[in-house]
């Protein structure tokens, strides 16, 4: 089973606000799609509830939702009482990758088990007042790679940079 993680947040690990993105941007919506499509993604219920309704399941992928709520319907996704017994489900994957995306509290939980083999984290160029951020970590533990890099434009308020930290 291959873990990883996807974000996008702020330069001041702001990830987003009023559990809401912050933020629009095209490309980076384009990276998110096109790197989890045909994979899993786990998340938790406040980050799924946030998805506007006519998104969710994420299409073309498998969808996994965390919820202490027992009761917790999600048509087309399965449904996990923790971060634990939703990679307990999916241990034995070996055709594709399990991206944890969001939120908060989700991203805290995976790098505290310490099971990442890789993330990808956009970096954006502006702070946004956020409410909810994403955890530290210790950099030294992973190779940085740049992905792409996206300066603003018409589409894009501010410029962005995509890297993937694989773990060393």
């Amino acid at each position: 089973m291959k873990v990883s993680l996807i974000v996008a947040m702020d330069n001041e690990r702001g990830i987003g606000k009023n559990n809401d993105l912050m933020w629009h941007l095209p490309a980076d919506m384009k990276f998110f799609k096109e790197t989890t499509t045909g994979h899993i993604v786990v998340t938790g219920r406040k980050n799924y509830d946030s998805i506007p309704e006519s998104f969710r399941p994420l299409p073309n992928r498998e969808n996994a939702v965390l919820t202490r709520n027992a009761d917790y319907e999600a048509p087309g996704a399965l449904v996990f009482p923790s971060l634990e017994a939703c990679l307990k489900h999916y241990e034995n994957e070996t055709e594709r990758t399990v991206f944890i995306i969001g939120g908060g509290q989700i991203y805290k939980e995976v790098m505290e088990l310490n099971v990442l083999d890789e993330m990808y984290i956009t970096h954006v160029d502006h702070v946004y007042g956020a409410d909810t951020f994403f955890p530290y970590f210790d950099e030294s533990k992973w190779n940085v790679e740049t992905v792409f890099q996206q300066g603003a434009d018409e589409k894009h308020a501010v410029g962005f940079e995509v890297k993937k930290y694989i773990r060393r």
